[in-house]
């Protein structure tokens, strides 16, 4: 009997370990995520248009709060959630039917939507997004850590699929344009 003391107490230890890890300590969702083909445009981006032969129709268009760009012609095109050569088709497509006998479009990602860095950092805020980014290298751009920082990984959430998905990723994990980033507080 004197031997399940240290037995029972070990359970009772490992319990109240286990009940203060991060909630979502791993999201597979984000590796998954990375591998996407095509970069999904939304509000915020800015995208060149190109339609060969059509100076008029070239262009810089910003994606509005409800997921268009207008464009002279064919005034507004949803793009929300559409890849880059979903867009081509889609203006191709609108273009077809009346304006433009064979139309050529080319778009490419102008411009990024910013990422956030909230939390224990410097200068939390809004930042526009760099190719090839890491958590770490946001949270350098926001200023780096506050004192109180956490350094040992940070609070993410990403819409995927149309919802947003928080969960906690190391310093080493590729941001996406309109990422959240939190830098917890640290207990020690």
């Amino acid at each position: 009997m004197p031997r399940r003391g240290p037995f029972i107490l070990c359970l009772i230890v490992s319990a109240m370990l286990m009940s203060c890890a991060a909630p979502g300590a791993y999201r597979p969702e984000f590796s998954a995520d990375m591998g996407e083909e095509h970069y999904t445009v939304a509000s915020g981006d800015r995208l060149r248009v190109i339609v060969f032969g059509q100076d008029s129709l070239s262009n810089s268009y910003s994606v509005d709060g409800a997921g268009r760009i207008s464009m002279p012609l064919i005034g507004p095109v949803p793009v929300l959630g559409l890849d880059t050569l979903a867009v081509e088709r889609e203006i191709g497509g609108r273009l077809r039917s009346g304006f433009v006998r064979d139309p050529r479009v080319s778009i490419e990602v102008e411009a990024f939507r910013p990422f956030f860095v909230l939390g224990e950092v410097t200068t939390a805020g809004q930042y526009p997004y760099v190719d090839g980014m890491t958590a770490q290298t946001a949270i350098a751009i926001a200023g780096g850590f506050s004192p109180r920082g956490y350094q040992g990984g940070v609070d993410l959430t990403r819409t995927i699929s149309g919802r947003p998905v928080t969960g906690r990723v190391p310093l080493t994990q590729p941001i996406r344009p309109g990422d959240t980033i939190v830098v917890r507080e640290r207990i020690f």
